[in-house]
């Protein structure tokens, strides 16, 4: 165990604990850490030199903190989140427990943090030096020297810690954003899996803000007025409002997504639906004649005629069309039957439909079929009549986007 006193000008001081490597390795990457563990796995006799050697190091610390002994003993087997609140004989508060944190990059470069904080006295045990390192340049090494006491020290190593935190929400901002174009452009099903991708990964971040927001108020609860009014501790707690507010509107994205793959999902459903209903109810005459023709009977009318195939096949012909202009007429076949353009969004229509929008220059909605305008069209069309002419006319509603 390798350990480090930091004396700063404020009388506070800082304790660093890492677990040492062996001879030959930097401990400052994982790959470096899965080098060391082949190479004692290799290697019985140096295994237990190292083992030895770090309890005689363990020994040192003790010998020289005692009041750290039980400490250290507990957070060695712990590999999970854990925040605790307690009080030291004669009253003292003292913050300690385990953060999970993001180190780098890589999604599964998550490395426990333990930490014991009093008022005077910040002790940490880590077993990767990156971050210590990151904390020894500016401005880090700035903030430190004007820390008031060990808490607020502490949560200028929690500023540090969320360095990689926004790193990775700003490569999620801009893999959600490419998400919308593609929904936008194309809406094809191999987007939900993406939109799945983007919601786990948005509860990856989640899970890590958790802890560092339960450790704000676990100091608010243990050190109370004498935290409160300084600088870092302030300054952590507007940076850590920013990140819940981006991480709520993140879900409120992606829900709006989930839903609108959702009801295109539907609409789409829908279109089929109507389409093999409308197909049906079209082979309809073809299939009842076709069935009646098909009969086992001695005597079917117009079999044995000259013409009687023919006038069959007209009379399925006409019964086809006059049911698909009945559809028409009534409404119900809509575009199904008419197709889209390339580039048209689900639910907008084919044809001549435009979408109603606002602004000056939109176009204003109208039905393709039989060329007829709206009724919103007709009194847009008329008001600018009256406009011209002087004559006052009832003018229309203006569009969502103008009220």
């Amino acid at each position: 165990m390798m350990h480090r006193m930091l004396q700063f000008p404020q009388a506070w001081e800082w304790l660093m604990l890492h677990e040492q490597r062996p001879a030959g390795t930097s401990g400052l990457s994982r790959s470096s850490k899965a080098a060391a563990d082949d190479a004692l796995s290799e290697a019985p006799a140096t295994a237990a030199e190292l083992a030895a050697e770090l309890a005689h190091a363990k020994q040192a610390v003790i010998q020289a903190h005692p009041e750290l002994a039980g400490w250290i003993h507990d957070v060695e087997v712990v590999a999970h989140n854990q925040i605790i609140v307690s009080e030291l004989p004669g009253g003292d508060a003292i913050l300690h427990g385990t953060l999970l944190f993001q180190v780098s990059e890589d999604e599964s470069d998550i490395l426990p943090l333990h930490f014991r904080i009093t008022d005077r006295k910040l002790v940490t045990y880590m077993s990767d030096m990156r971050l210590s390192v990151r904390l020894q340049l500016d401005p880090w090494q700035d903030k430190l020297n004007r820390c008031q006491s060990a808490p607020e020290g502490f949560f200028v190593l929690l500023g540090a810690v969320l360095e990689t935190f926004h790193d990775g929400l700003d490569r999620f901002e801009t893999r959600l954003g490419d998400l919308e174009q593609k929904m936008r452009k194309s809406n094809r099903t191999g987007l939900m899996n993406v939109i799945f991708e983007r919601r786990y990964e948005l509860l990856h971040w989640s899970h890590l803000f958790i802890p560092v927001k339960e450790i704000q108020g676990a100091a608010r609860e243990a050190f109370m007025h004498t935290l409160l009014e300084q600088e870092e501790f302030k300054r952590m707690e507007l940076k850590l409002d920013r990140i819940q507010g981006l991480l709520s509107h993140y879900a409120m994205e992606i829900d709006t997504l989930l839903m609108m793959d959702d009801a295109i999902s539907n609409f789409r459903g829908n279109d089929i639906m109507k389409t093999l209903t409308i197909f049906t109810a079209l082979f309809m005459p073809a299939t009842v004649i076709g069935a009646v023709w098909g009969m086992n009977f001695k005597d079917i009318p117009w079999a044995s005629e000259r013409w009687g195939f023919i006038t069959v096949s007209l009379v399925i012909v006409v019964t086809t069309i006059l049911i698909y202009w009945w559809l028409w007429h009534k409404g119900w076949t809509g575009d199904l039957l008419t197709g889209r353009h390339k580039g048209d969004r689900a639910g907008s229509s084919g044809g001549e439909d435009l979408a109603l929008v606002g602004g000056d220059d939109a176009p204003l909605s109208r039905r393709s079929r039989g060329g007829r305008v709206s009724a919103a069209a007709t009194g847009a069309v008329r008001s600018a009549d009256a406009a011209g002419s002087g004559v006052e006319h009832d003018a229309p509603l203006p569009a969502r986007g103008r009220r």
